[in-house]
Order: structure tokens, then C-alpha cells, then sequence
């Protein structure tokens, strides 16, 4: 129940900020809207969830194959529904380990398909970043796209580094994991079966880095195409409700909110993602418009994800959970 209460104070926060922001002009603001458009972004997301089902089932190999095209979907649909009520996202690994294991597909694979797919998404936002810079030193950016585009280089240079640390330094970083395990008591056994754990997930990330060339390049080019759509929203959102903006600063804004969103660890970011592309978009569009986009952007990018997959977290993970609860009950 706290888990609810706490992502029902979380959906509140993200309502009231453009709902303060944009006064008594965000109600005409939002009716003025174009339900094709409207439409149109929907199908996008959709499509979205389409190219990370195929994502998913190439980084698999053979077992995705196995896992089929619309039980692919239903697993992506879930996960991002975890991903959406879950502080900082944390229940989409999770999420994702405990529907592929009902596949018979090990959480170790499951584990490094998601650490891939993390990574892909990673190599995106740097090349993105790289296209940005020099798209900046041949247009002539404001002060506050500027300081959106350092910060972004900033967070985004910091988790590269953090990785390439990790994966250098592994063998130092699993001995010292080891010796904390020590030090605060947990038993030689316990440590064992958690050093097999890690070796096992490691093996799996090798065996999915191995796959061929030509699989790794598709998956990173689906993996263009969904951010490309997904970062797409804000602007098409914009460009809706009457005012012009360029797609690079209204990248950058959904980069920056969206980062805000899972440092603030709350579900979904909802609260700290409006209020950062509030503070960021405002300068450049208006308030009134600024609130009317990023409810909308928020809907298309948030709500729909909580509302077109939670069904089928239940339906996938939910019920049959239920029923083994049911039968364990004593008679």
C-alpha cells in the first residue's frame, strides 16, 4: 500500500505543476489540440514498444526467436510499466528477469540483455550529444540552451566514465565486494552463491556481446530509431499547440527532465521531470504553452505507459503470481 500511496503523491506532483504553471490559459490551451495529432503520438509510442520488442528478441538469439513476436511485446509492455512505478526505474530489470524466467530464460541472460540494451541506449544519447555540439558551432545557441547542452555532455560523459570503470576495474571491484560481504557478517556460503551469481551474469554478457556484427548493428539502429520517435513527442507536442521551437532544444529539455526524473527516485520521475522542463521550457515557448506541452508530452511519454501497461503487467506477471499466493493458502 505504500508502494501505491507513494506513486499516487508522485502523479499528483506531476499534475500540479503544469496545472500552477499554466493557470487559467492551460485548460483552451489543451483544447485547441488536434485529437489526430493526438492520436498520432500514441502510435508512435506504440511503435516505439514494436521496435523494443525486436531489440529484445535480436539481443536474445535463439531464445528470442522462441519467445515470439506479440509475447515479446506483452514482456516490453510490462517492463516499461515497471520501469514507470518503480523509484528511479528500478523494477524494470527486475520486472523483466521475473517474465523472461517464466520463458525459461535464465536471469543471468536476462540480466545482460538488459545491461545491452542499457548500454545501446547510452552509445545513442553520446552520439546525439556529438551531433548537438556540432550543430551548436554552426548555429548560434541561447545561454540557456547552452547550459542545457554542457549539462547534459556533463551527466551524460560521467555515466560513460562510471562504465568504463566498472567493466576495467571488475575483478578489484568483485574482491572488495567480497571483503564488505565480510565485514558486515553474511555467511561464506551465502557470499559463494552470490560470486556465482556475478560470474554468471558476466559469462552472459560476453556470450551477448559476441553475437555477430550484423545483429549488434541492427539492434543499435532500432535503437536510433526509438529515441528518434520517442524525443520526437515534445516537439510534434510544440509544434501542436501553435508555437515553433527547433527538435535539438526540445531534445535536450526531455534529455535534461528526464535525467532529473530518475535522480530524484521517485516513480517515474513524475514531479521532478514537469518541474525541470518546466524551469527549461518556459524561457523559450511561454508558460502557458510550456504547461499545456508538458502535460501532454507527460500523457503520451507517462500516463499511457501506466495505463496501456498495467493491464498486461497483470495479465503477464500479476496473475499468475496470484494464483501460486492462492495456492499456497491452507484450505
Amino acid at each position: 500500500m505504500k508502494r501505491y500511496a507513494w506513486l499516487g503523491l508522485a502523479l499528483v506532483l506531476a499534475l500540479l505543476v503544469p496545472a500552477l504553471l499554466g493557470g487559467a490559459e492551460l485548460l483552451p490551451r489543451l483544447q485547441s489540440f488536434s485529437p489526430s495529432l493526438m492520436a498520432t503520438l500514441l502510435g508512435m509510442i506504440l511503435l516505439c514498444w514494436i521496435i523494443n520488442a525486436a531489440r529484445l528478441r535480436l539481443l536474445l538469439g535463439e531464445q528470442g526467436a522462441q519467445l515470439g513476436r506479440w509475447r515479446s511485446l506483452g514482456v516490453i509492455m510490462a517492463t516499461e510499466f515497471a520501469i514507470c512505478t518503480t523509484p528511479g526505474g528500478s523494477g524494470g530489470p527486475l520486472a523483466l528477469m521475473a517474465l523472461l524466467a517464466r520463458e525459461r530464460i535464465g536471469a543471468a541472460r536476462s540480466g545482460a540483455v538488459f545491461a545491452i540494451d542499457q548500454l545501446n541506449d547510452l552509445l545513442f544519447f553520446f552520439c546525439a550529444m556529438l551531433a548537438v555540439a556540432g550543430y551548436a558551432l554552426s548555429h548560434s545557441l541561447g545561454r540557456s540552451q547552452q547550459g542545457m547542452l554542457m549539462g547534459s555532455a556533463m551527466m551524460l560523459c560521467a555515466a560513460l566514465v562510471l562504465i568504463v570503470l566498472l567493466l576495467r576495474y571488475r575483478r578489484q571491484i568483485m574482491r572488495l565486494n567480497g571483503r564488505l560481504l565480510r565485514r558486515i557478517g553474511m555467511a561464506e556460503k551465502r557470499r559463494r552463491r552470490w560470486a556465482r551469481k556475478l560470474l554468471s551474469f558476466i559469462k552472459a554478457l560476453a556470450q551477448t556481446w559476441r553475437l555477430p556484427k550484423r545483429t549488434l548493428a541492427l539492434v543499435f539502429s532500432l535503437t536510433c530509431l526509438h529515441w528518434s520517435l520517442r524525443f520526437s513527442v515534445l516537439y510534434l507536442v510544440i509544434r501542436g499547440l501553435g508555437v515553433e521551437l527547433a527538435w535539438i532544444p526540445s531534445f535536450l529539455v526531455q534529455m535534461l527532465a528526464l535525467s532529473a526524473g530518475q535522480f530524484s527516485l521517485l516513480p517515474g520521475g513524475a514531479g521532478a521531470a514537469e518541474l525541470t522542463s518546466a524551469s527549461l521550457l518556459t524561457p523559450l515557448v511561454g508558460s502557458s504553452t510550456a504547461a499545456a506541452a508538458i502535460l501532454l508530452w507527460r500523457a503520451v511519454t507517462y500516463y499511457f505507459y501506466l495505463l496501456a501497461g498495467g493491464p498486461v503487467f497483470v495479465c503477464l506477471l500479476g496473475r499468475p503470481l496470484l494464483k501460486r499466493w492462492r495456492r499456497q493458502q491452507p484450505d
